[in-house]
């Protein structure tokens, strides 16, 4: 890459469920940001949900949701390549490919696949080599930035260790991608103080209806210290929650709130709700708009898959070659 060419950023969102805010504070809103300072390749990653949604109807309206709520927060397919994972076919090919090169013991120290089974998830050889898949999702398109949170650094170490492998057995093919971690994205809570995820089940959902919206938000925990008690913004899910939504003048009046006798936790909850549902707003009816017409989203997604199948295809013809698939 020459000094004036973009940076190519990639980073994918699995819709194995619909997407909340620990999404949009954590990946959406950052990749909205990049398509306007690189070459920004962002994808919806369905084979990977695969390892955990085994019902057909729920995979299939959750990927569409999700082209939805990415389209209504702003991502331009005119400005980015923006597709589905699994309507290229590509990236099964090259995963393929790469488990060749990729040891058993480099996915037996995956963080990630220990840390679910811990948790009760039950394994399956998808979730095993999950890292490989992703693997072949960043080198696939020669990508030399991939933003991911701390606890997904090792996944892209993993890509650069296979690429390295590859490019040592049959010579240069891939870029070493670099993970980009944003030290200022703090991890989002969810309502029970935890990470906010799916797989928890304390999320708050991007676009909510209101009645919904306020059940959720009604039920964040927070501390038991009275009315008359000063109490700590810097330790309280609800005030993480608020400042995320918040500009800097409502923030630090808050957090005088917080640090004088009389503040009721019920009166902040009540009024991140508002600030929640009128941060969205124009989002909510853009996305309104969008779900009129379901023929224009599957062509977006159509001419952005054709897309990304063409830099796809320029990396597999030469991975073919050099493997010896070609003859």
């Amino acid at each position: 890459m020459t000094t004036n060419q973009k940076p190519r950023v990639l980073s994918g969102i699995q819709p194995s469920g619909s997407l909340h805010i620990g999404n949009y504070f954590g990946m959406m809103k950052h990749m909205i940001n990049w398509q306007e300072k690189s070459d920004l390749f962002c994808f919806i990653v369905n084979l990977h949900a695969l390892t955990t949604v085994f019902e057909a109807e729920t995979l299939a309206k959750n990927t569409l949701d999700a082209v939805t709520d990415f389209l209504a927060l702003g991502l331009d397919p005119e400005k980015s390549t923006f597709w589905v994972q699994g309507d290229v076919y590509q990236h099964t090919e090259l995963t393929w490919i790469l488990h060749n090169m990729t040891s058993m013991g480099l996915l037996e120290r995956c963080h990630a696949y220990k840390e679910k089974v811990a948790k009760g998830l039950t394994p399956n050889h998808g979730l095993f080599a999950y890292p490989v898949l992703m693997a072949a999702d960043i080198i696939l398109y020669q990508a030399n930035l991939v933003p991911v949170g701390k606890d997904q650094k090792q996944h892209v170490e993993v890509a650069r260790d296979i690429a390295g492998s590859f490019n040592f057995t049959y010579g240069d093919t891939f870029v070493l991608p670099e993970p980009l971690i944003d030290d200022n994205v703090a991890t989002i809570p969810g309502l029970d103080g935890q990470k906010m995820s799916k797989s928890y089940k304390n999320t708050i959902e991007i676009f909510l209806e209101k009645d919904e919206l306020k059940k959720r938000v009604m039920s964040i925990v927070t501390d038991t210290r009275g009315v008359n008690e000063v109490k700590d913004p810097d330790n309280c899910n609800l005030f993480a929650l608020y400042k995320l939504f918040a500009n800097d003048e409502q923030t630090a009046v808050m957090r005088d709130r917080y640090l004088t006798p009389g503040l009721k936790y019920v009166e902040a909850k009540k009024e991140l709700l508002e600030i929640i549902w009128n941060y969205f707003e124009p989002q909510r009816e853009k996305r309104a708009e969008l779900v009129k017409d379901p023929d224009t989203i599957h062509d977006i997604m159509k001419a952005g898959a054709a897309k990304a199948r063409a830099v796809a295809e320029v990396t597999m013809e030469d991975v073919r070659r050099r493997v010896g698939l070609i003859y």
